[in-house]
């Protein structure tokens, strides 16, 4: 039986010295002193050992992955060669156990070279460097042992990063000093064209405060906050954790970092000698603090997750001081790192609990995050109107603005759209009340019938409302009263619901439907193709739920791929319906039962790929998905697809052939297209909900997978969309059966992060989100996060 929570990153000690002497440096600087006994590089046979534990926690616990962070001292002191056989013991041991590694270095940069990005960018590791800003930041702690500069060294790391190994830079770490310019530190820090940055607070304990010039004032509020206003002027070009964690905890999200809020950590150091030790920042509270007493050696990790130093920082609230505890920024604040509450013991106070105190920068965090609070807030109402948000509970938003939604959040989203239909419905009647001309009498009768069926069979009314196109088709007939230029053959459609609705509702009628394009279409079930000289209606005989035309010769039936998990007990392949016509492709014919059959396989198998592979969207895409409309393939032979606004449930899409590399297989490249085009459905039922963006803002923005700028509504689906195909790239790069496809989906998932990435920047610039819609997208900015290194 497992006893305590996995461990899910682990940071592990290639080296235990340092090629700088940094006057700041919490290893070496600080309170303990261990490293002075441990082995310079971690053995071969360490590294050995340790891969197999991973491996062992990762099957016990059935992580589908793990994150692991090479760490010193200095670990590019391991040299190129160790280095090489390190990664591949560390990917090999644990990633043949059938656990995914994602890699992460952290680097002072001295001694990063281009044989060493070579050798990162061919195991896929992330590279973060750490760079305090500009020459005389830098220079103030981070010099050679002989005090010479160091800062030409790292200014030449992240350029070569930045220039010629993009695709491996994770970004840098900045540690504070009051003492230097904010703004200055800032720029330098942009310059370097981080993909992502955080500030550091400098490690202090109440036994040895913090450098304060003035101890009056909160100094590193101060400071933090003239880097934010400059960062925030200029459209935050990048993410920096420090602030972002902020406004995420802020909104009740992860802060994803331990630095702040209440998420439970669940990280592990692995010490050069095989020592497990706790976080390693606690190295500046007193000697000894991080050590657990268990090793590699002779403990699994499961029996070091039960140490009381690691329990205590998954205890979130229930580990803070009562001062915490009742302060109102709490949730956010999260009693800031642990190390920072540390106070020594004295003679006339108890020993207890040393880290039960309130953080070293208590002060300086309080008005850190409510600085930043008023001026998102301020910032964000002056720009933009009042906004709409109807019937979305916290819970369900939190999902829906991260990019997913199971199947409770996405049957808020289909109540609404049920609503919204019903009222769709009465306003058609309305419009078609008191009407004249040849088609009057069959719509007067529908809509009594319809009254009749709402009234004793409000069920079977609601499942044809469900269908997608109904929408479509209820909306045409009010934009076109609207403008005067109503169809009379669009009200009589009127007449079909109506046979429809009695059909499943199992009722005896007779009922007028109307013949559109030589053909009789009962929403949900088919047509009856009569032909052009059947005349303008033929009337329907309904007994028992069975209808005259049911299988008789011309009748073309919807067909079903059978899936019982989906609401509707499986998917319609809708080829029939006249109002399909609405997507931003050719939608295609009524199939050829071969073609028919092909999609009645298809769409099974990709079930199964989303079932097996895709967790976080397969419920929501169960609940809401109800039906897929074949297209017209492209020439190219690619997969298309296509959402409609109005019609929601529904996707069109062409199916995926053989060698099509926009997914490694048929059925895999169709899961692609319904996780992609499923979010299109989502956010557009959301869109109906709640106001994310200024309506009036007729500008266009850039959107980095397409070569013509976009509406902003454009940009925020596609953002929506690619975070969902990021994803799936993300998890196919673990799952594809070959490597080669795993290389694929690598390169893939990298080009889509670093689109997605940039459209959230883009959106959240351009000063039309109303506070809702930055949320909205600053919480996808946060899952994108979370899928790469943390610096």
């Amino acid at each position: 039986m497992v006893s305590a929570p996995p461990f899910r990153q682990f940071v592990l000690k290639v080296a235990t010295r340092c090629d700088l002497a940094c006057d700041h440096c919490y290893v070496y600087e600080a309170a303990d002193t261990s490293w002075r006994h441990k082995p310079r590089f971690m053995a071969e046979e360490t590294v050995q050992r340790t891969a197999e534990r991973i491996a062992e926690h990762a099957a016990t616990h059935r992580l589908p992955a793990v994150t692991l962070v090479l760490h010193g001292g200095e670990p590019l002191l391991l040299g190129p060669t160790r280095m090489r056989e390190t990664l591949k013991t560390l990917r090999y041991v644990i990633e043949d156990a059938g656990c995914a590694v994602a890699l992460r270095i952290h680097t002072n940069g001295v001694r990063l070279s281009t044989e060493y990005c070579d050798l990162f960018r061919e195991h896929h590791v992330q590279v973060g460097v750490s760079l305090d800003g500009d020459r005389a930041a830098t220079d103030r702690h981070r010099r050679f042992a002989n005090g010479a500069s160091s800062h030409t060294q790292a200014l030449r790391a992240v350029s070569l990063l930045r220039d010629e190994y993009p695709d491996i830079y994770a970004g840098v770490l900045c540690t504070i000093d009051v003492r230097n310019d904010p703004v200055a530190v800032y720029e330098a820090v942009r310059d370097a064209a981080p993909p992502r940055a955080d500030f550091l607070l400098p490690h202090a304990t109440h036994s040895d405060p913090p450098l304060r010039t003035d101890p009056g004032h909160t100094e590193y509020a101060d400071w933090m906050l003239a880097v934010f206003d400059r960062w925030n002027a200029e459209n935050r070009p990048f993410p920096i954790r420090s602030f972002t964690s902020v406004l995420d905890a802020f909104r009740g999200l992860p802060s994803g970092t331990e630095s702040l809020g209440l998420s439970p950590v669940d990280l592990v150091v692995v010490e050069a000698d095989g020592t497990l030790e706790q976080t390693d920042s606690l190295k500046a509270a007193y000697d000894g603090a991080p050590a657990t007493g268990f090793t590699v050696a002779e403990h699994s990790f499961d029996e070091a997750s039960g140490h009381p130093g690691f329990e205590a920082r998954r205890h979130g609230l229930a580990d803070l001081c009562e001062t915490c505890r009742r302060c109102p920024i709490v949730s956010v604040c999260g009693g800031g790192l642990r190390t920072h509450r540390y106070s020594a013991p004295s003679q006339t106070t108890s020993p207890a609990d040393p880290f039960d105190h309130p953080s070293v920068y208590c002060g300086d965090l309080k008005e850190l995050i409510m600085g930043i609070r008023a001026r998102t807030e301020a910032s964000a109402v002056a720009r933009v109107p009042a906004q709409r948000a109807l019937g979305l509970p916290a819970d369900v938003l939190h999902q829906l603005a991260h990019g997913y939604g199971d199947a409770k959040a996405i049957e808020h989203l289909n109540r609404f759209q049920r609503s919204l239909r019903i009222l769709l419905l009465a306003k058609v009647f309305a419009a078609a009340d008191g009407g004249t001309g040849p088609r009057q009498e069959l719509v007067g009768a529908a809509i009594a019938r319809l009254k009749t069926l709402d009234a004793g069979h409000k069920n079977a009314l609601h499942e044809i409302l469900g269908h997608p196109y109904t929408s479509v088709w209820a909306l045409r007939c009010l934009d076109d009263a609207q403008s005067g230029r109503a169809d009379p053959d669009d009200f009589a459609h009127l007449g079909s619901l109506a046979a429809a609705t009695a059909i499943r509702a199992g009722v005896d009628a007779e009922v007028e439907v109307p013949v559109r394009q030589g053909a009789v279409y009962l929403p949900t079930l088919g047509r009856l193709v009569v032909g052009a000289d059947a005349g303008r209606s033929v009337l329907l005989r309904i007994s028992g739920g069975d209808c005259d035309v049911l299988g008789t010769p011309g009748w073309q039936g919807v067909r079903r791929a059978a899936l019982p998990i989906f609401s509707g007990g499986g998917i319609a392949v809708e080829d029939t319906d006249p109002f399909r016509r609405c997507h931003h492709w050719d939608v295609a014919q009524r199939l050829p039962d071969s073609d028919a059959a092909a999609w009645l396989s298809a769409i099974p198998a990709a079930w199964d790929t989303l079932a097996r592979d895709h967790h976080s969207y397969a419920p929501g895409i169960a609940a809401g998905l109800t039906t897929i409309v074949p297209l017209v393939p492209s020439l190219a032979g690619r997969a298309v697809s296509s959402t409609a606004r109005r019609a929601y449930g529904a996707i069109g899409a062409g199916l995926p052939v053989v060698g099509d590399r926009a997914a490694d297989s048929p059925a895999s490249s169709l899961a692609l297209l319904m996780i992609h085009e499923f979010q299109h459905a989502k956010l557009g039922a959301v869109l109906d909900m709640a106001d994310l963006h200024d309506p009036h803002d007729t500008r266009l923005f850039e959107a980095p997978w397409r070569q013509d700028p976009r509406p902003l509504e454009g940009l925020l689906q596609g953002t929506y969309a690619h975070v969902g195909v990021t994803d799936f790239w993300r998890v196919r790069r673990f799952t594809a059966p070959d490597p080669e496809e795993r290389a694929h989906a690598e390169a893939e998932f990298g080009l889509w992060f670093g689109h997605t990435l940039r459209a959230t920047h883009v959106l959240a610039g351009s000063g039309s989100l109303t506070p809702l819609g930055l949320r909205f997208v600053e919480a996808l900015r946060t899952t994108l996060e979370g899928w790469t290194s943390k610096v």
